[in-house]
This record gives structure tokens, C-alpha cells and sequence, in this order.
């Protein structure tokens, strides 16, 4: 195929890909994934009745209510998630630090500095599982960074605001994210776990592979299965494992605007990244509480121009009132 036409197809699939993301395993909409929200949340409104046939049936109205699902916030989200699949895929990702690249480089520096290994250092299996495992914690823990200084760095929360806006969560919601956050977020989790491809990569004499499934990491696969609830009105809370693994609920804590849960929550799969920072909220029963921003602005944001071009000028401001202080 010409470079010419390579291109040309390269920017087909991107224009194509928003209204087929659900046939792309790497997408949180993957149609699997939907249909295993689809049927916990069934499941959990359903348990929520106890029993009671109308109670079901108001859980499910709810469930599917359009004051959610055609809601301001969410009519934003459908419009921002097509522009910004065309104008993110077009011109930022390109700007993703990929996890590949890291990976490569740390193999050959460890190549360099120590020598080239003849065998593996384990056996295969063991590899293999160990891999799947820690890559996937380190490749949490770099979204957890990403996502935690994106709250702590006053400039980069300009840009986050984005996704806190909206007042209605939905899964379309996870869509909700300004380019820089984009490239901040894709950067955190590709940077450590292209380390620790890297460091596999060596140790296993370059034979390492991990355990897919459904065409993915196999544990970034499971946690697809129920991420989607993240964003949802749904209360899908651990109890106790809230401690350890991040819950829908907790995620759903985190886009609050009540004061006592600002800032926490920040993990994705993992809970104790936010024990570590201070960061971690779990509910002991259900709450309730208003989504967004919860600084007056509220409701003001669900257009795409706005969700473009506000946080571009308010973190100029702040960089402008910067230099006058000097």
C-alpha cells in the first residue's frame, strides 16, 4: 500500500471508529462490556427491591430514566465524545507516550548496561502470570498518578474540570476528558507499564507474552466487565474490599460535590494507592449527593465549545497572573 493511501485509511478508521467503538476490545464500550453493565445493573436494582414488584419496577425506570440518559450533561457528553474521538485521534494521541516505546528502550538499556540474556530467568508459566499481574499494577498505579496530580496541580485541574462537570454520569461520561488530560492519563499508565514490559521483556529473553482476554490484558479485560458502573447512578459498593479495590460507588463519591469527598477517590482498580495519599473514601452505607463541580458553574459547561476552550483560558489566566506576580 502507497504512504499516500496508508494515511488515507489511517484517517478513515479514525473518522469511523467513534460509531463503531463497540466492536473495539480496547474501547470501555466494548459491547461485552456494556452488556455485562446491562445485566448488573439489572441485577443490583433488582436485589435492591427485595422482593417488591414495584419497587423493581421503579428501580428499572430509573435505571433507564431519560432525566439520566437525555439529561443536559449527558446530551454534552454524546456530542463531545464524536468531536472530540475525530479531533483527539486526528492530531493529540500521536502525543501518548507509548507503552511500547518505553518498553523497547528499558530492554536495551538493560541489554546494554548487563548483558543479553541466552535463557529466561523462570520458567514461562511463571513468567507469563507474573507479568500479567504486575504490569497491570503498575499500569494502575500510573493512571492513579496521572488521575491524583490532575486533583493536586491547580494548572491541570483547569483541564480536569472537564470530566467533573458533568452532572449525570453515564458510561459515556468516561468520554468526558479534555485532550490534555488525555495525553496526561494515556501517558501515566503507558510510562509505568512500558517499565515493566521492559524489565519482562529482558528477564524472559525477550519471550514474555500476557493473558489476553476478549482480545486484551486479561485483567484489564475484567476490570472493563464493571467499570462502565463507574459512571453510572448505580450503588455497586465492597463493603470492606473498598479498602483494597476501588467500588463503582467510590468512583461515584469522587464525582460528589459535597466538601467531605473533594479530591478522594482518585484510583481506578486499586484502593490502596489512595491509602497511600491520603485519598481514600469508602462509604459505610449509601449516600447521596449532587455530581459536578459544585462551584457555581454548574450546568454551564454542556457545550462542546466550552468544554474545549474554557479550561485552555482559565489555565492561561492562572499562568498570566502568575507572570504579573513576579
Amino acid at each position: 500500500m502507497s504512504p499516500y493511501l496508508e494515511q488515507l485509511w489511517q484517517v478513515t478508521q479514525t473518522i469511523s471508529r467513534p460509531f463503531v467503538a463497540f466492536l473495539y476490545s480496547g474501547s470501555v464500550i466494548y459491547w461485552p462490556y456494556l452488556v455485562s453493565t446491562l445485566i448488573l445493573a439489572i441485577g443490583i436494582s433488582l436485589i435492591l427491591a427485595h422482593g417488591s414488584l414495584s419497587a423493581a419496577v421503579g428501580s428499572l425506570r430509573q435505571l433507564f430514566s431519560p432525566k439520566i440518559w437525555w439529561a443536559p450533561s449527558t446530551k454534552a457528553d454524546y456530542r463531545y465524545y464524536i468531536v472530540n474521538s475525530f479531533v483527539f485521534g486526528l492530531i493529540f494521541a500521536p502525543l501518548i507516550v507509548a507503552s511500547a516505546e518505553v518498553g523497547f528502550w528499558i530492554d536495551t538499556r538493560l541489554a546494554a548496561w548487563l548483558g543479553v540474556l541466552a535463557e529466561p530467568l523462570l520458567e514461562p508459566t511463571t513468567m507469563r502470570v507474573l507479568y500479567t499481574i504486575i504490569f497491570f499494577i503498575a499500569y494502575d498505579f500510573g493512571r492513579f498518578m496521572a488521575h491524583w496530580t490532575q486533583h493536586e496541580i491547580p494548572l491541570l485541574w483547569q483541564f480536569h474540570k472537564v470530566h467533573h462537570s458533568a452532572e449525570a454520569l453515564t458510561p459515556m461520561t468516561s468520554f468526558r476528558v479534555h485532550p490534555v488530560d488525555l495525553i496526561i492519563m494515556g501517558t501515566g499508565g503507558n510510562l509505568f507499564g512500558g517499565i515493566i514490559t521492559g524489565l519482562f521483556f529482558y528477564i524472559s529473553a525477550g519471550e514474555v507474552t500476557i493473558y489476553t482476554f476478549l482480545g486484551t490484558h486479561l485483567l484489564i479485560a475484567i476490570y472493563n466487565m464493571i467499570a462502565n458502573l463507574r459512571h453510572s447512578h448505580v450503588w455497586l459498593d465492597y463493603g470492606v474490599l473498598g479498602y483494597i479495590v476501588i467500588s463503582p460507588a467510590q468512583h461515584q463519591i469522587h464525582h460528589s460535590t459535597e466538601t467531605r469527598h473533594i479530591g478522594k477517590n482518585c484510583g481506578f482498580a486499586f484502593a490502596f494507592w489512595d491509602a497511600m495519599f491520603g485519598t481514600l473514601y469508602v462509604p459505610k452505607s449509601r449516600e447521596t449527593f449532587a455530581m459536578g463541580l459544585g462551584d457555581g458553574t454548574d450546568g454551564q459547561w454542556h457545550t462542546v465549545r466550552r468544554l474545549y476552550l474554557w479550561p485552555a483560558q482559565m489555565a492561561w489566566q492562572m499562568i498570566a497572573r502568575s507572570w504579573r506576580g513576579k
